[in-house]
């Protein structure tokens, strides 16, 4: 019984050891690009349930409370787009709206990159775990990392 569990705890030992890599040396081969622009938007139609409003209103207090300062230079952008005006099509198009949602669009050396966010979604019932999770996707973002 005892050689049994020497055996198991060896192998336990050798597949933890294997599997923590440090973080430092997989980031270590990420290319981060100089970012010019985030752009967060909160796409909605004409008519809003509670959980679509939530979420653009969580997302605007979080970039107003956390980055008003590159608001402010306009590194940082963020609006409510109403996707079924015709005045908002043509951003609706760039982004591939396909109904309520909240997008990241980022602008660096390599392009346009949109991303749409589906996690807030899962977060709208605590608004502080909502807004800090949002803060570090934004943080990530203009510090040109994609992960």
């Amino acid at each position: 019984m005892k050689i049994v569990l020497l055996i198991l705890l060896v192998v336990t030992l050798i597949f933890a050891g294997c599997a923590s890599t440090p973080k430092e040396s997989v980031d270590s081969h990420v290319i981060h690009s100089t970012v010019e622009k985030v752009e967060i938007y909160h796409f909605h139609g004409n008519q809003q349930c509670s959980s679509c409003i939530a979420v653009g209103k969580f997302a605007e207090e979080t970039v107003n409370t956390y980055f008003a300062d590159e608001l402010k230079s306009g590194k940082v952008v963020f609006a409510h787009v109403n996707a079924q005006l015709p005045e908002n099509l043509e951003l609706a198009r760039k982004y591939d709206v396909s109904g309520s949602s909240l997008w990241i669009g980022v602008y660096d050396s390599q392009g346009f990159h949109p991303e749409q966010n589906t996690n807030v979604w899962y977060k709208i019932s605590d608004k502080q775990d909502y807004m800090t999770y949002l803060k570090g996707i934004i943080d990530k973002r203009l510090a040109g990392d994609f992960n």
